[in-house]
């Protein structure tokens, strides 16, 4: 199981809290991007879009790399494995919930079916003759 309690963990979370760091990681998913055109979609400046990528970065989930004056960025998916580790198990914690109900509810539906099949369509009540 993927330790709970560690800084980086938090910093995942922290960085997939926002819309914004969110989205540029799926267009990292497509390949590297400048800061430029990660910042491009938002209409925000390169020192706003520097922000988000500090974030990422801090998090493991992107590298940054200086060529020249232009910083590429590319996709580091370690840290999102070890959350989908994380959240895989409260995944399996409910798909065993849910189960449970699932097999309850038939339980439930076949002594229905079951009280319903042992009243006669014809008998009525009161009619013991």
């Amino acid at each position: 199981m993927v330790e709970l309690e560690t800084p980086q963990m938090d910093s995942v979370f922290h960085a997939l809290g926002d819309a914004t760091r969110r989205h540029m990681l799926r267009d990292l998913a497509g390949g590297e991007r400048t800061v430029s055109q990660l910042a491009q979609p938002f209409a925000m400046s390169l020192a706003a879009a520097s922000k988000h990528i500090k974030a990422l970065e801090n998090a493991g989930l992107i590298r940054r790399e200086v060529r020249g004056r232009t910083h590429v960025c590319r996709l580091e998916p370690g840290p999102l494995a070890s959350a989908h580790q994380w959240l895989g198990f409260y995944g399996r914690f409910w798909t065993s919930r849910l189960d449970v109900l699932e097999r309850l509810l038939r339980e439930e539906d076949a002594r229905k079916a079951q009280d319903d099949s042992k009243k006669s369509p014809n008998s009525k009540e009161g009619d013991d003759q």
